[in-house]
Parts: structure tokens; C-alpha cells; sequence
């Protein structure tokens, strides 16, 4: 589903990536973590078409970036840190200004089941000025699952989440993985971020140094691996 092979990225004459080869397939959850300055949002951006990569190949869904980065669109959802919505608005403002950048007809019988879905059915015409951080995320899942798309980037989602929210972005993420979306999300949060992965992808000096199966390797010892290789 996201393939990038020799993917490289310069910053003036500061290389970022150096010859990045990744492969997410279809359904699949996969964990990208590694120090800062490592690449990752970059990484993400790329694939998300927000950035043009310096050299190699990046297909997603089988199509080649950045030449068919409309069709891509149609076909991605970005969660990060932050929610990517209009503080002055409500939920179901927000999400209706959404459903008609992505051209979505008769959008709200979806938009009231996806703020059931994430927990927002009590909060419908509240100003999201108001909202607790959790229940922005929240929101940002509705807005970034409108339009129904294969895959989820996510960048560091799970920042500023007090606990309760945190177990219940891991309900929601599990949804989104049990409905045959492809994930790709950047973590620091090891104990939470890679509790559901199926695979981890440490990114080190602009390389990918190692994929790790989640199902047979321990968290303790994906976290020993990333210190052998991040600190070396």
C-alpha cells in the first residue's frame, strides 16, 4: 500500500533522508519511531504529499508521488498533534466544511455516526475552543475518516493526552486498524504507540536502520534495539 525505495530529501545541504526504503502493505499498522532529527515527519509528509521527496520512488495505493498526488489525496487521512480544526466552529461545522472540500454528498447522516462513533455525540454544536485535547483528537479521527480513505498517517498522536485519553485513542486506532485501514504512525510513546503496531520501522540518520515484528519481539526489547542502534 506505501512503498518508498531510495527515498532521499535534502534541507539546503542538510541531508534529511538518505536513501529510505519502506514498504507498509495492505492493512497493515506500522510504528515509525527514531530520535529526533531522524527524518520521520518528513517521512510522513512525503507520503502524505505535503512534501516532494529529493529522489526515489513513493507509491501509495500503486500510485507514484508526486505525479498522481491527486488521487492519493482521495485516499489518505492525517492525524497529528494537532487536530487540523476551527476552534470557532462546531463538530459538526467542522466536519461539513471537510465533507465539501472532499466533495462528499449528503454527508450528514455520516458525520452524526462518526461523532458517535468517537464520543462526541453530547458535543455536537459545542464551540471546539472547548474541547478537552482528547476530545479534539477525537474530532481530528471523524475528520481524518470522512471521506473513508485505505490509509492513516499519523504523527506523534498521542502527545499531550492525559491518561483516559490515551486508552481511548488506542480504542479508536484499534477500530481503524479492525476496518482494514492501513496505518503508518510516527510515536515516541513506546508503552502505548507500539501496543498495537504489527511492525516497528527505526528510523536512524536518515536511513532506516531495522524493521522489527511486533509479533515476535517483546516492546522491552524493541526498546533495546532502538538504544543499540540510535546511540551508536
Amino acid at each position: 500500500m506505501i512503498e518508498l525505495t531510495n527515498v532521499t530529501k535534502n534541507y539546503g545541504l542538510n541531508p534529511v533522508l538518505n536513501g529510505v526504503n519502506l514498504h507498509v502493505k495492505e492493512n497493515q499498522f506500522v510504528a515509525l519511531v527514531g530520535p529526533n532529527g531522524a527524518g520521520k515527519t518528513t517521512l510522513l509528509r512525503i507520503v502524505a504529499t505535503l512534501q516532494r521527496p529529493g529522489g526515489g520512488q513513493v507509491t501509495v495505493g500503486g500510485w507514484p508521488l508526486p505525479d498522481h498526488a491527486d488521487q492519493v489525496r482521495r485516499h489518505i487521512g492525517m492525524i497529528s498533534h494537532q487536530a487540523m480544526v476551527y476552534g470557532d466552529l462546531d463538530a459538526v461545522e467542522n466536519l461539513t466544511y471537510y465533507a465539501g472540500l472532499y466533495q462528499i454528498e449528503n454527508p450528514m447522516e455520516r458525520i452524526l455516526a462518526l461523532l458517535d462513533e468517537v464520543g462526541l455525540q453530547r458535543r455536537l454544536t459545542d464551540p471546539v475552543r472547548t474541547f478537552s485535547r482528547g476530545m479534539m483528537q477525537r474530532l481530528a479521527i471523524a475528520r481524518a475518516t470522512l471521506h473513508d480513505p485505505d490509509v492513516l498517517l499519523l504523527d506523534e498522536p498521542y502527545t499531550g493526552l492525559d491518561a483516559a485519553a490515551i486508552g481511548l485513542l488506542d480504542e479508536l486506532l484499534a477500530q481503524q486498524h479492525g476496518a482494514g485501514r492501513t496505518i503508518l504512525m510516527i510515536t515516541h510513546d513506546f508503552v502505548h504507540g507500539l501496543s498495537q503496531c504489527q511492525q516497528v520501522a527505526i528510523l536512524n540518520k536518515g536511513k532506516i536502520a531495522a524493521q522489527v515484528d511486533r509479533s515476535t519481539t517483546s516492546v522491552n526489547d524493541i526498546i533495546e534495539q532502538y538504544r543499540e542502534i540510535t546511540q551508536s
